[in-house]
């Protein structure tokens, strides 16, 4: 009997920190938010880098970045080094999608960050951000062509960003009113053992105004509230869904990584070019525009804090051998847990990637991974010339504090761990460690 069946529902909530999810539900004007938060609320750490793709990835795939492979958003050629978009092509570990099919469970997902392309699974997907065409993110494909027809919209125009906040608030609100139709149309009928939704509003919504969020008596606070009224109807419709459900299930919320207010960004490009590590040719036509020149070249970074070595067994005009580089890395952590803005130490933990990294794809990992001080948010342009500044953003990540809220209680460590959860809820078998090596990112 379908009724039978051991459902979990598992609703993503990008970018929430527990502690501000408190606050935000004592302000009376969240309802769903305060019901959610009495499911055992607690919080996990992020995986490093603390990005969406890693961490939904980590979620996922229920292991770590060394085993699935994904760093970031962009990686890197090594052959041209010219970088390029990582999509969910580059995941070297099957995702719970991969193993609940292949164990007869039917999985249903709404808005999974970093997902596309997607590939046929025994239910249905649609993939979020950072793809734009349904095609890719879409399966079953006349799943796609229903959403074509209602309107639906992956993600919102945030190219204004605090410039335009009425904007904003309006494309939130498409995309909210798009998750609730994708929901309608993929609950019906309650046939499935996984459901999962991400709404990923609130990510878009911290960095350009996570003041606005933060502090009662700023000027947008009202309207920020009004904003995240319609959020948080969407919350409450998952979980009036939710409870009635009609036999065994579970529920989980989790956020991919926590928010701070940001004070600075620090670009690890300008910094690494200014002790003569980076050289690049002038004229770099936008942010991802990296002209790196190899061969007088010892050291780049990728957002946010990934720097990598040129080293020759990696990249095809590498100018150290691997043991050399070992020694560099060391040297740079040292030199960076030394800089200071502002008085205060620009980094809280510089990780050399053996340290935090395990797993067949490790080889893939950046050199260092760096991770800010709360408030310092780490960038690596290719077109920036000062160390420090604001550009538009006034909300950063943070690798602590992440949501997480299980009505069984589990308490995970990591997002990794979340997924593990899920794992073990279905008794999936543990998959093989996949030997396959892709191209650096």
């Amino acid at each position: 009997m379908l009724n039978e069946r051991k459902k979990l529902v598992v609703l993503g909530l990008d970018g929430l920190p527990l502690t501000l999810a408190r606050s935000l539900a004592a302000s009376g004007r969240l309802p769903n938010l305060a019901r959610l938060l009495a499911i055992d609320a607690a919080s996990i750490e992020a995986e490093l880098p603390e990005l969406s793709p890693v961490n939904w990835t980590s979620f996922l795939t229920a292991a770590g970045p060394g085993r699935h492979g994904v760093f970031g958003f962009v990686g890197i050629d090594p052959a041209s080094y010219r970088l390029g978009p990582v999509d969910a092509a580059a995941i070297a570990a099957p995702t719970l999608m991969d193993r609940a099919t292949a164990a007869g469970l039917v999985a249903k997902m709404v808005n999974i960050p970093c997902a596309a392309p997607v590939k046929p699974l025994s239910g249905a997907i649609i993939a979020g951000f950072p793809e734009t065409d349904l095609a890719r993110a879409v399966y079953p494909p006349e799943l796609a062509q229903n959403l074509k027809l209602a309107g639906y919209r992956i993600e919102a125009d945030t190219s204004l960003g605090a410039a335009d906040f009425d904007g904003l608030a309006r494309g939130l609100r498409a995309t909210l009113a798009s998750r609730r139709a994708a929901l309608e149309m993929l609950w019906a009928g309650g046939d499935f053992d996984l459901f999962m939704l991400v709404a990923t509003e609130t990510d878009r919504l911290f960095h350009f105004f996570f003041p606005a969020v933060a502090h009662p008596e700023h000027q947008l606070h009202g309207p920020v509230l009004d904003l995240l009224v319609d959020w948080d109807k969407l919350i409450g419709l998952v979980l009036d869904r939710y409870e009635a459900l009609a036999g065994p299930k579970r529920f989980i919320a989790l956020a991919d990584h926590g928010f701070v207010e940001l004070e600075t960004e620090f670009d690890l490009n300008v910094w690494l070019a200014s002790k003569g590590l980076l050289k690049t040719q002038p004229g770099a036509e936008g942010e991802y525009d990296a002209r790196i020149v190899p061969h007088h070249t010892a050291a780049f970074a990728l957002d946010p804090g990934r720097i990598y070595i040129n080293i020759k067994e990696r990249f095809a005009r590498g100018v150290f051998h691997e043991h050399v580089a070992e020694k560099l890395a060391g040297e740079l952590r040292d030199e960076l847990l030394a800089v200071v803005h502002d008085g205060q130490p620009v980094f809280a933990a510089i990780h050399l990637r053996g340290e935090i990294y395990s797993g067949p794809q490790v080889r893939r990992a950046p050199d260092i991974i760096c991770v800010g001080r709360p408030g310092v948010s780490l960038t690596a342009k290719y077109n920036r010339t000062e160390l420090t500044g604001r550009y538009g953003r006034f909300g950063c990540h943070s690798p602590h504090d992440a949501l997480w809220c299980d009505s069984e209680g589990s308490r995970p460590a990591r997002t990794s761990d979340a997924g593990a959860v899920v794992a073990s809820h279905f008794n999936l078998p543990e998959p093989k460690e996949h030997p396959w090596i892709s191209p650096a990112n």
